[in-house]
C-alpha cells in the first residue's frame, strides 16, 4: 500500500514500533483499534487478532499489549497534525479523515451545545479504518449495470466492512474511463467523508477515472444538486445514503437525466424494503439494479445482483 508510512506515522511511538514489528500486510489490513487500558487489536481479511508488545499475533487478549491513555493522547496529537481537515470541525462528527481516504473514528466523552454534539473530549477509543484501492474488483459486476439506456440506476447494499466503498470506487473508475466496448461517462462524485476519492487539497489521491469530477467533503444532498447545476454529470455516485435530504436530492438527479450509483448499509434487500426512507423508491422501482454484498467481499464474494423487481440476475 502506497500510504503505509503515512498511516504508521499517526500512531504513538510505542504503538508504531509494535505495528512495525508485526509485519502487517497493508493491502489486506482493514482496522487498527486502540482502547485505553484494553488490548491492541487489528482486523485483517475480516479476522481479528490481538498484538503483543513484540508484534506477534495472539488470540489471547491477556497476552496482548494493553494500550495506555498516554499512547492514545499521543496518537491523537499525531492524527490532528496529519488530518486533512480542521481538527475540531471534523472531530465533532466522530471521525477524522486522513490523506488517502483513511478514516480515524473516535469515541469518548462528548461535549454538547444544546442538543447537538460540539466536540469529543477525553477520547478513550480510536479506530483507524484503512481505505483500499482494488482495481478490477468491479469487473464481474459492471456488465450487469448496463441497460438499453446506458448505466442503470444502481444501489449497492452491504453490511459494514464488506467492501461497498471499494466496489463503488472501482465502478466509478471504470465507468469514467470507458473501454474498447463501452464509452466513458462524465461522473460526478459527492465524497462527503473523503473516502471514495481520498482527496488532498481537492485533488483525488485514488484513481477514480479520467472523466470524474469530485465534490469533496460536501454533504451528499447539497453536493448532488451542486454537481447537477455546475458540472453536467451523466452519472452521480454517492456513498452511504441514509437521510431524508439524500432522498429528496435523488429526485433532482433523476429529473436531470443523470444516472445514479449509491450505497446503503444492509444485509439483504429486505433490510432496505423495511426502511421507510426507501420504500417509495423501491415501490416505484427507481433503482434498476441492486448489488448485494456479504461477508468476505474482499475475496470476491457477491451475494447477488438483482433487477428493479428483485429478480435475481446473478
Amino acid at each position: 500500500m502506497k500510504d503505509r508510512d503515512d498511516i504508521l506515522r499517526i500512531f504513538s511511538l510505542h504503538i508504531r514500533q509494535i505495528l512495525e514489528q508485526a509485519d502487517l500486510d497493508f493491502d489486506w489490513l482493514q482496522e487498527i483499534r486502540l482502547r485505553a487500558d484494553r488490548p491492541l487489536v487489528i482486523v485483517e481479511r475480516g479476522r481479528e487478532a490481538f498484538l503483543t508488545e513484540t508484534g506477534n499475533r495472539t488470540g489471547d487478549f491477556r497476552r496482548a499489549w494493553q494500550v495506555t491513555a498516554q499512547e492514545l493522547r499521543e496518537t491523537m496529537e499525531f492524527v490532528g497534525k496529519y488530518s486533512l481537515y480542521a481538527y475540531e470541525d471534523e472531530l465533532k462528527q466522530g471521525y477524522l479523515t486522513l490523506r488517502g481516504g483513511h478514516r480515524v473514528g473516535v469515541a469518548g466523552k462528548t461535549v454538547l451545545e444544546g442538543d447537538k454534539v460540539k466536540g469529543i473530549r477525553y477520547i478513550s477509543c480510536v479506530n483507524v479504518r484503512l481505505s483500499h484501492e482494488i482495481p478490477g474488483c468491479a469487473d464481474s459486476v459492471l456488465p450487469y449495470l448496463y441497460g438499453e439506456s446506458g448505466i442503470c440506476h444502481t444501489l449497492i447494499v452491504s453490511p459494514p466492512r464488506c467492501g461497498k466503498t471499494t466496489l463503488l470506487r472501482d465502478l466509478v473508475r471504470q465507468i469514467s474511463n470507458g473501454s474498447e466496448k463501452r464509452r466513458g461517462y462524465t461522473v460526478g462524485v459527492v465524497d462527503e467523508r473523503s473516502e471514495i476519492c481520498g482527496c488532498y487539497m481537492g485533488i483525488p489521491g485514488n484513481d477514480v477515472g479520467i472523466r470524474t469530477d469530485v465534490m469533496d467533503a460536501c454533504p451528499k444532498a447539497e453536493g448532488m444538486m451542486m454537481l447537477v447545476r455546475s458540472m453536467a454529470p451523466e452519472v452521480i455516485a454517492v456513498d452511504e445514503l441514509g437521510r431524508y435530504e439524500d432522498i429528496h436530492a435523488i429526485e433532482t438527479v433523476l429529473y436531470s437525466g443523470c444516472r445514479l450509483l449509491a450505497t446503503v448499509h444492509g444485509s439483504e434487500l429486505s433490510d432496505i424494503q423495511s426502511k421507510p426512507l426507501f420504500q417509495r423508491l423501491m415501490t416505484e422501482q427507481v433503482f434498476e439494479r441492486y448489488v448485494i454484498l456479504g461477508n468476505g467481499f474482499q475475496n470476491g464474494r457477491i451475494k447477488g445482483i438483482l433487477d428493479g423487481r428483485g429478480k435475481l440476475l446473478c
